[in-house]
């Protein structure tokens, strides 16, 4: 070996030393940083979707890594958990999700995965307006009022649709019902793509979606808005009454969003990515595009993540038996 062969080597044992002692990110066995992709159990436009893409080149730049965004949707998200849960624990595989998943267990009698147990919750980021929209030629209805008069004079003959069983788009729109004392048919998608682009299409009457994943075709008139189910407006969307200010005072269902990965993340992995988030969602474009799409962002800790998941899971399970769904 030559000596300018041994220098060589002797400065990448260095520099790989000191990266480390420094906190870098974990490198490949070919000593490059790899790409770490982003399982999506939703489909492209849902607010999922539409968050994460927002945050993509933020996200790669506070964790020095290219950041591939990989939808899998399907089975109401069921899909894209299993793939994470099977991913290695070794912080390259990770999800942005919604509050999907803690309703899943309550909606399905069976999971290929244990929710929490086979995934590492580590940060809850914020959370997003959701807004009950209708198809404007199938439906005349311009509020609340006029909309639960119309469901009521025509029971169980409107359909509304959903992102899939037991999604939280799903369970709002049950709670709505119930509030409202009437009845709709339901039908699944396989994402918020395919059911936006029939609810446009005319296909069903009415849907409840995350505000981002519909708010162009709110401002284009493609579809009408009835009201947000949030405690208050939206900056977003102002011109938007919520629920609560048309009468039904206890319809307020949060839709939070999360980042975590698999089981067995060690600490370390858990810290770096959670600080990562943290830079990624302060990023001044980041915050102009949360703002836009209607998102507020606190950020917790993982412990507190961790915590969240495990009442959340509570929660929803009494929220499901209230609205009588069976499980599937």
């Amino acid at each position: 070996m030559t000596s300018k062969q041994n220098f060589t080597r002797r400065s990448v044992l260095a520099a790989t030393a000191a990266a480390v002692a420094a906190g870098a990110w974990p490198f490949t066995a070919s000593g490059q940083s790899g790409n770490v992709r982003f399982i999506l159990p939703n489909a492209t436009g849902s607010g999922v979707d539409a968050i994460t893409r927002a945050a993509q080149p933020a996200l790669s730049k506070a964790l020095n890594a290219a950041v591939v965004v990989d939808n899998q949707p399907g089975a109401g998200g069921v899909v894209g958990l299993q793939a994470l849960a099977r991913s290695a624990p070794d912080g390259y595989t990770l999800s942005i999700v919604s509050n999907n998943v803690v309703i899943l267990p309550s909606v399905l009698k069976s999971l290929p995965f244990d929710m929490p147990g086979d995934f590492t919750p580590i940060a809850v980021v914020g959370a997003t307006p959701m807004v009950l929209v209708v198809n404007p030629a199938k439906v005349s209805a311009t509020n609340s009022k006029e909309f639960i008069a119309l469901l009521k004079s025509k029971p169980g003959t409107l359909n509304f649709a959903s992102g899939g069983n037991g999604t939280i788009l799903h369970l709002a729109t049950e709670l709505f019902l119930e509030q409202a004392g009437a009845t709709a048919k339901h039908i699944p998608y396989k994402g918020v793509g395919p059911m936006v682009t029939d609810l446009i299409g005319g296909q069903v009457e009415f849907a409840t979606a995350a505000l981002p994943s519909v708010q162009p075709h709110i401002k284009s008139g493609a579809l009408r808005a009835i009201g947000t189910l949030a405690a208050q407006r939206s900056q977003a969307a102002p011109e938007i009454p919520t629920f609560v200010e048309q009468g039904l005072a206890n319809l307020v269902v949060e839709a939070w969003f999360a980042v975590i990965g698999p089981k067995g993340m060690s600490p370390g992995n858990v810290k770096k990515i959670h600080d990562a988030v943290v830079v990624a969602f302060a990023d001044p474009a980041v915050k102009d595009a949360m703002a836009k799409q209607g998102n507020t962002i606190h950020i917790g800790t993982p412990e507190q993540a961790q915590a969240a998941f495990k009442s959340e899971l509570t929660k929803y399970a009494s929220l499901v038996k209230k609205t009588g769904l069976e499980p599937q």
